[in-house]
């Protein structure tokens, strides 16, 4: 008898310890139910891209030459004019000094003769022709001049160096960059901004640009451009911000995200923005239908600072979602049963 009532005893026992989990198993997993409530909303738009300059030049030489010095490197600001290369010039400098010569004597004969035909010492013909080669050799000075200043290579505008391509001893050939220059002030953010969010994003709106290399830093900006050709693969469009006032260090290609600060959204129908999940292309909310779950499409529109999400359509006030980590909404289907969590 005392081994019978210890058994049923432990049976009991092991039954009030399977129902609960037979409920949770049966059940589904615990969720955290949020609800499509009105808010208001500062509607900023998202983008994520590249820092960019708008106009890159390249600094390169006229003439064939070798380099035999450098006057700047990578991260110099250069002015205008500045001397950044100069050429071997030994060559250069000898025609100019033949030239010259040349032009000392040529001016000379056609003053000489142009004199003497004034007082008709010699025909007219003559001294003119001695002023024609007198043009000639001021011609083919100042060639030679042109060729000795082709060996000193200058900055063509005011910018910072973000490259020197070669070093003293090379040689350099027509149109190859020796320095790569930008101006700061045209240097932007180069954002990719989701084709649905793009309401409200024009020139002049103001922006705050995040930059990898400053977590937590924004930098003020403004819309500057906006694309008018979407990605067909990404559904995406090119918007440009740039840095307002400008940087003065910046490292083109960094990766940057942005927020295009839109108008206010009064009383807008809205969600925490982690209840959204993505299914391929498809952008859309786990739906809580009595205790299953239904996957619901959703066109968004502004996203706020502060976490949430605008619903343009696709769900109603009150309406109940899911809101799970990444790794378990990974593993919801539709229909699968679903728990509130308390």
């Amino acid at each position: 008898m005392e081994s019978k009532r210890k058994i049923a005893i432990a049976s009991a026992s092991l039954l009030a310890l399977l129902i609960p989990l037979k409920a949770a198993f049966f059940s589904g997993p615990k969720v955290k139910v949020v609800r499509v409530e009105r808010r208001d909303l500062t509607a900023q738009v998202y983008g994520n891209g590249t820092v960019e300059a708008k106009v890159v030049v390249g600094v390169s030489s006229k003439i064939t030459g070798r380099i035999v010095e450098l006057y700047a490197d990578q991260g110099d600001r250069v002015k205008r004019g500045r001397l950044l290369a100069k050429l071997e010039n030994q060559d250069f400098a000898e025609q100019l000094r033949k030239a010259q010569a040349t032009l000392e004597l040529a001016s000379r004969n056609a003053r000489r003769y142009r004199s003497l035909a004034e007082k008709n010492l010699v025909s007219r013909l003559e001294a003119e022709q001695y002023e024609t080669a007198d043009r000639v050799a001021a011609a083919e000075e100042a060639a030679a001049r042109a060729r000795l200043d082709d060996t000193l290579i200058a900055a063509p505008e005011d910018g910072l160096i973000i490259s020197r391509n070669l070093e003293k001893g090379a040689i350099v050939t027509p149109g190859q960059g020796i320095f790569s220059l930008v101006d700061p002030k045209t240097v932007w953010v180069k954002a990719n901004v989701d084709e649905s969010l793009l309401r409200g994003v024009a020139v002049g709106r103001k922006a705050l640009i995040s930059l990898r290399s400053e977590p937590g830093r924004q930098f003020p900006g403004e819309v500057v451009r906006v694309g008018h050709e979407s990605d067909r693969v990404t559904e995406e469009l090119v918007v440009d911000v740039a840095f307002t006032p400008p940087l003065k260090d910046f490292h083109l290609g960094e990766q940057a995200d942005v927020s295009i600060i839109d108008e206010t959204r009064t009383a807008a129908p809205s969600l925490p923005s982690a209840a959204f999940v993505s299914r391929g292309k498809t952008r859309g909310v786990w739906v809580i239908a009595g205790k299953r779950l239904e996957f619901r499409t959703v066109v968004a529109g502004a996203e706020d600072g502060r976490g949430f999400t605008e619903i343009v359509s696709g769900l109603d006030d009150g309406e109940r979602v899911a809101l799970a980590p990444p790794a378990v909404s990974g593993k919801f289907t539709d229909g699968m049963k679903v728990r509130a969590a308390r």
